[in-house]
C-alpha cells in the first residue's frame, strides 16, 4: 500500500511539473509576442486629403546593415469612387525624431525618401521601403502627386529591430535540448540493462 501511495504522489508531482513547464512556456511566448515582429499594421486609416482617401500600413523594422527594413504600403482610393490614375506618384519619407534639448527644441535630422512602386501594377496600392538605422520614433510623410492634384499626410511610427532570429540560430537553440534528450535516453537504456538487486 505504501508503494502505491508513493507512485501516486510521484505521478502527481510529474503532472504538476509538466503543467508548470507548459504555463511557463506560454508566459514566455506571450511576452515575446508583444514586441513587433509580425505583420504590417495601419498608421493612417481612410484619411481624406483632397480627392484621395489614404491608408498607410507599415512594418517599421530598424536595421544596422543599411538595408531598407522600414516597409510602407500606401493604399489610395478616390472620394468619387473612380480608379486612381496610372500617372499618380507616391513618395514616402521618414525622419528620425531627435531627443529634445532642455528648451524642448529638437535638432533637425536628415530624412530618407523613396518613390513607391505600384503593387501588381495597381496604382491604388503602392509599396516603398526605407532605411531606418536605429530604434525609436520616426516622422513619416507621404506625398501624393498626380493628375488629380497633390496631397500630403503626416504620421509617426516607432521603429524596432526585427525580433525573429535567423534560421541557422534555430538549430543552435535546439542543441541543448537534443543533448539533454540524448543523455536522458541513454540513462534510461542503461538503467534497463543493469541487473536488479532484490
Amino acid at each position: 500500500m505504501t508503494r502505491l501511495r508513493g507512485s501516486t504522489a510521484s505521478a502527481r508531482q510529474a503532472r504538476d511539473a509538466r503543467t508548470f513547464v507548459v504555463a511557463l512556456a506560454l508566459v514566455a511566448a506571450s511576452t515575446t509576442l508583444r514586441a513587433h515582429s509580425g505583420p504590417p499594421f495601419p498608421i493612417v486609416t481612410d484619411a481624406v486629403r483632397g480627392p484621395y482617401t489614404i491608408s498607410i500600413w507599415t512594418d517599421p523594422d530598424a536595421t544596422d546593415d543599411g538595408s531598407p527594413g522600414g516597409q510602407f504600403w500606401v493604399v489610395l482610393g478616390l472620394t468619387n469612387e473612380a480608379r486612381v490614375p496610372p500617372a499618380t506618384r507616391v513618395t514616402v519619407a521618414s525622419r528620425p525624431v531627435g531627443a529634445a534639448d532642455k528648451y524642448g527644441r529638437r535638432a533637425p535630422r536628415a530624412a530618407t525618401a523613396a518613390v513607391a512602386a505600384p503593387v501588381r501594377d495597381d496604382t491604388g496600392n503602392q509599396f516603398a521601403s526605407l532605411v531606418m538605422d536605429h530604434e525609436g520614433p520616426y516622422e513619416v510623410q507621404v506625398e501624393i502627386d498626380g493628375p488629380l492634384g497633390r496631397a500630403v499626410i503626416d504620421s509617426r511610427v516607432d521603429a524596432t529591430y526585427d525580433l525573429r532570429p535567423p534560421p541557422y540560430m534555430l538549430a543552435w537553440y535546439l542543441v541543448p535540448f537534443l543533448l539533454a534528450g540524448f543523455l536522458w535516453t541513454r540513462l534510461l537504456l542503461r538503467r534497463r540493462t543493469l541487473p536488479r538487486k532484490r
